[in-house]
C-alpha cells in the first residue's frame, strides 16, 4: 500500500500545485451557491428546513458528478497525452497501484471542497432548525456519488488517448447510467426493476437527499467504484502487455 499512497500523495499535490484544481472547485462551490440562494433559500419563505436542505443535496450531486468528470479526465488520460505513460509503465508499480493511487487522489481533493460547502446549509439555522443527521447522511451520500463518478472517469482516462476525449467518454457513462432509469418505465417486469436498480442516481441519492441510509444504496455505489476500478486495472494491464 505505500506505492498507492505515494502515487496518491503526489497526484493530490498535482490539483493542489496547478490552477485546474482550483477552478473546478471554485466553479462546483459557485453553482452550488448561486443554485442554493435561487431555488432552496430564494422563493417560498414558508418551506420547512428539510425541504431546503433536500433541494440542496438535489443540486449538489449533479454538481458532484460533473466535478468528478473533469477531475478524473486527467489521471491517466494526461500520462499517454503527454507521453509519460511508457515511463510509468516501465516502472515496477503494478497497475492495480497507479490506479487506485489516482483515483484515492482525486477523491480526497473531492471531498475537501465538496464538504467545504457545508456552510450553505448551515445558513438554514438562522431562520430554522437543522438535523444534523441529515446533513451527514447527505454528504455521505455525496461522497459515495462522487465515488462512483470518479471511478466511471477513472474508467475513461484509462480508455482515451487524451483528456477531451477522457471527459466525454466518462460523460457518456455517467449519463448512460443516469438515463437507465428511463428504460425502467417503458419496460415490464422484471428488465424494469433491473434498470431501476443500475441507475446511478435515481434509485440510490434521494434517500440521502431526505436523510435516510439504506444499506443496499451504500452497497450499490460501493460496487460500482470497485467493478469500475477492476476494469481500469483490467484495461491498463491489456496495455502495457500489448
Amino acid at each position: 500500500m505505500t506505492a498507492v499512497w505515494l502515487i496518491a500523495r503526489r497526484e493530490l499535490s498535482a490539483y493542489l500545485r496547478t490552477m485546474s484544481g482550483y477552478v473546478i472547485a471554485a466553479a462546483v462551490l459557485f453553482v452550488d451557491g448561486i443554485l442554493f440562494n435561487a431555488f432552496a433559500l430564494g422563493g417560498q419563505t414558508d418551506r420547512l428546513s428539510t425541504e431546503v436542505l433536500s433541494q440542496f443535496f438535489y443540486f449538489s450531486s449533479g454538481t458532484t458528478m460533473i466535478a468528478s468528470v473533469f477531475l478524473s479526465m486527467r489521471l491517466l488520460a494526461e500520462e499517454r497525452q503527454t507521453g509519460t505513460m511508457a515511463l510509468l509503465a516501465s516502472s515496477p508499480l503494478r497497475e492495480r497501484d497507479i490506479v487506485l493511487g489516482k483515483f484515492l487522489s482525486a477523491l480526497a481533493f473531492l471531498s475537501m471542497f465538496t464538504v467545504a460547502s457545508v456552510f450553505m446549509p448551515l445558513l438554514i439555522m438562522v431562520h430554522g432548525k437543522l438535523s444534523i443527521g441529515h446533513v451527514a447522511a447527505g454528504y455521505l451520500g455525496l461522497l459515495l456519488l462522487g465515488s462512483a463518478a470518479l471511478a466511471i472517469g477513472t474508467l475513461g482516462s484509462t480508455l482515451a488517448r487524451s483528456q477531451v476525449l477522457a471527459a466525454i467518454l466518462s460523460g457518456l457513462m455517467v449519463v448512460g447510467l443516469i438515463i437507465i432509469w428511463l428504460l425502467g418505465g417503458v419496460t415490464e417486469r422484471p428488465l424494469n426493476d433491473v434498470f431501476f436498480a443500475l441507475a446511478l442516481w435515481g434509485r440510490h441519492f434521494p434517500p440521502f437527499q431526505a436523510g435516510i441510509i439504506h444499506l443496499r444504496d451504500v452497497i450499490y455505489y460501493l460496487a460500482v467504484t470497485y467493478f469500475a476500478l477492476f476494469v481500469a486495472v483490467r484495461v491498463l494491464e491489456a496495455r502495457r502487455w500489448r
